[in-house]
């Protein structure tokens, strides 16, 4: 996946390098780099609240890429984009493309709104889901094109969501974090970061 959307594009960005996890801040007690990859949380005790591994830069219009996987008996996690950490807070506050499952279902490629309006703003139904998502434990391929006021989410190439933010004060530019979310012990597996500003 890595190597065609490099090809030829000056403007594409590893946002991780495989070993360290230079241009990222945050709690390092739930975050940590394994064979090439960014693991959240863990699987010997429960994750007591949110956490965000946030880029320090900030970022526009992009077409962004990556790969996640969850392990263990937690159900939950997400990419942030378009967001900032709350104040006085371990939580963020914007867009999630949302990872993994809840108990209606799998809700992998779901656009929510984070510390906002703290909802789905978009969905796919579920027959559509099962088809698309690889079992628990499976590297899935997830794809956020965001540019103006224009969302778009992939996973494994198939289109789960498309959605348009008709509030106009809603910024468009912020950082992204890579979220394993509180409850029982897990894992969020996240590998080849690539992003092109557009």
């Amino acid at each position: 996946m890595a190597g065609l959307f490099l090809l030829g594009n000056p403007t594409t960005h590893a946002l991780f390098n495989g070993t360290k996890l230079d241009g990222w801040e945050g709690n390092l007690e739930f975050f940590r780099v394994v064979d090439q990859c960014i693991v959240a949380g863990s699987l010997e005790r429960p994750i007591p609240r949110n956490q965000f591994l946030a880029t320090v830069k900030e970022f526009e219009n992009f077409d962004f890429r990556f790969e996640a996987k969850l392990v263990g008996p937690g159900k939950n996690a997400g990419v942030q984009f378009w967001s900032q950490r709350v104040p006085g807070s371990n939580e963020m506050i914007g867009y999630q493309c949302d990872i993994g499952s809840f108990r209606d279902g799998l809700l992998w490629g779901w656009l929510y709104d984070e510390s906002r309006r703290c909802r789905f703003l978009a969905s796919t139904n579920q027959e559509q889901m099962q088809q698309i998502v690889h079992p628990q434990s499976r590297w899935n391929q997830l794809r956020v094109k965001a540019k103006n006021n224009s969302i778009s989410i992939w996973v494994n190439n198939q289109s789960t969501v498309r959605y348009f933010e008709e509030k106009k004060d809603t910024p468009f530019k912020g950082r992204f974090g890579l979220q394993v979310h509180g409850g029982p012990p897990l894992e969020a597996w996240y590998r080849n970061l690539y992003l092109v500003e557009l």
